[in-house]
């Protein structure tokens, strides 16, 4: 099957471009002594963590629960959740995972702590928990060195917890302050005679500077796999190392400058990005998909010398695509013009 085969609006990817983006990650890692354990967030994938594991990266990060059963599943074994793992319900799924792969998860209060050891009390096989911190991107994280303190003593007092280190996920472009936090956190934690084996750190944008943070021992890129305007506008490589697009089709021109395609909101989601529009079209660079409803994206071809014909079928560079990964039942794997494979989104809508 060809690309222009396909029914849409459709999840078109590059495997190309992916294997280049992987390579390219895994060796700026590598060069600086790196761990890379990636988001499959992004992707939500078994076929693309498996990949990205065997290019090298020391295990992979889910967000939720759902998501590490199902990597799990499939045969990953080294697994970071960097999230408040709450509730009686989840902590058994969680106890329950523990026995088959190797796990880490996060905390950022005495609460969540308490609910770890309160499930996980077998001293023989601790759970390795990380104490998040808020370096300054104003989202989850302790907010003091002296909490990060009194909840690493908290976590090392457990019989079946382990305490491993410190996880972040900084703020774009401060590398330096970001530095700066850990370095206190962990100096203050080695004088109170604990050990940090562990300092995960995270994001995309900031991925080839993320050396600059050398207290980090592993860094949590995400989309960095495919990319997508967003990234591009930060920095992080170009329109051409985008290995996502969505493939929509021009159903309506009611005018000479404004087209219709059949991907709004439910095809390319709702995320803005530091450029104009919800997506770059491939074909026509100067359009504009100026506004999305549910099931239509409204194109201003304005600025186009040439425009497109009812029929036509559009590629459509995302503003974020991790939450377009999650809008799909499938994605399409491509060689040049060629489909090779569609495969399921094994971890689409696992939120719990």
């Amino acid at each position: 099957m060809r690309i222009l085969d396909l029914e849409t609006p459709a999840v078109v990817i590059d495997l190309a471009k992916v294997r280049a983006n992987l390579a390219r990650a895994q060796s700026h890692a590598g060069a600086h002594g790196l761990k890379l354990r990636p988001h499959i967030k992004t992707h939500k994938l078994p076929l693309f963590a498996k990949l990205q594991c065997e290019m090298g990266a020391t295990g992979i990060t889910c967000q939720k629960v759902g998501e590490a059963e199902v990597m799990a599943d499939a045969g990953l074994t080294d697994i970071f959740i960097p999230y408040n793992i709450l509730g009686t319900a989840r902590l058994d799924r969680l106890l329950a995972l523990h026995k088959r792969v190797k796990l880490m998860v996060t905390a950022d209060s005495g609460v969540t702590i308490a609910g770890y050891a309160g499930h996980f009390t077998d001293p023989d096989h601790p759970l390795p928990v990380l104490v998040e911190c808020d370096t300054g991107m104003g989202r989850c994280g302790v907010q003091t060195v002296e909490e990060v303190v009194s909840l690493a003593k908290q976590i090392d007092a457990a019989p079946g917890l382990r305490f491993e280190g410190l996880m972040t996920y900084p703020p774009r472009g401060e590398p330096e302050m970001v530095e700066r936090w850990l370095a206190d956190a962990i100096a203050a934690l080695k004088e109170s005679g604990l050990a940090v084996n562990t300092v995960s750190n995270g994001g995309s944008p900031d991925f080839y500077r993320a050396e600059q943070v050398t207290s980090a021992t592993e860094h949590r890129p995400g989309t960095y796999i495919y990319s997508d305007r967003m990234q591009v506008a930060f920095g992080h490589g170009t329109l051409e190392d985008c290995a996502l697009t969505v493939l929509a089709t021009v159903v309506s021109r009611p005018t000479e400058n404004r087209a219709i395609i059949d991907a709004g909101s439910k095809a390319l989601a709702a995320d803005t990005a530091p450029v104009p529009g919800h997506g770059h079209i491939v074909e026509y660079p100067d359009a504009v998909i100026d506004s999305l409803s549910e099931e239509h994206g409204i194109v201003d071809l304005s600025n186009c010398a040439t425009k497109p014909e009812i029929g036509e079928k559009l590629r459509i560079i995302p503003n974020h695509v991790c939450p377009v990964s999650n809008l799909y039942d499938v994605v399409n794997l491509v060689d040049g013009d060629r489909v090779t494979e569609t495969v399921p989104v094994a971890a689409r809508g696992r939120l719990t």
